[in-house]
C-alpha cells in the first residue's frame, strides 16, 4: 500500500513538472511612458494562456509568460497595439494612439 501512495506521489511530481515546462518566458519591446500604459499594456496582454505579464516603465519591456499551446506571441502584441501601444510587430492604428490621454503619448 505504501509503495502504491508513493508511486502516485511521485506520478503527481511528475505531471506537475510537465506542466510549468510548458510555460514560455518572452521579452518584448513595446512603446508607453507611465503608470497609466503600465495598466493599459498589461490588462491587454492578460489573456487566456497568459500566466505573467509585466511591462516596466523603465525599460519599456513587457515581460510576458504564457503557454504557447494556448496562445502565440503575436496575438498577444496584436491586443496590446489594438489599445494603442506599437510592439516590434505590430503598430497601434492613428486613431487608437490619438484615443490615448496625453501622458501616454510616446511618438
Amino acid at each position: 500500500m505504501k509503495t502504491i501512495k508513493f508511486f502516485i506521489a511521485i506520478m503527481a511530481l511528475t505531471i506537475s513538472t510537465v506542466a510549468f515546462a510548458a510555460n514560455k518566458t518572452e521579452s518584448i519591446k513595446v512603446s508607453g511612458n507611465c503608470e497609466t500604459c503600465k495598466a493599459r499594456i498589461e490588462k491587454a496582454a492578460k489573456v487566456t494562456g497568459v500566466t505573467k505579464a509585466d511591462w516596466s516603465e523603465k525599460t519599456k519591456v513587457l515581460t510576458l509568460v504564457y503557454d504557447p499551446a494556448k496562445v502565440k506571441s503575436d496575438d498577444v502584441q496584436k491586443k496590446i497595439a489594438a489599445v494603442g501601444h506599437d510592439t516590434p510587430k505590430y503598430k497601434a492604428t492613428a486613431a487608437v494612439y490619438n484615443a490615448l490621454p496625453g501622458c501616454c503619448k510616446y511618438r
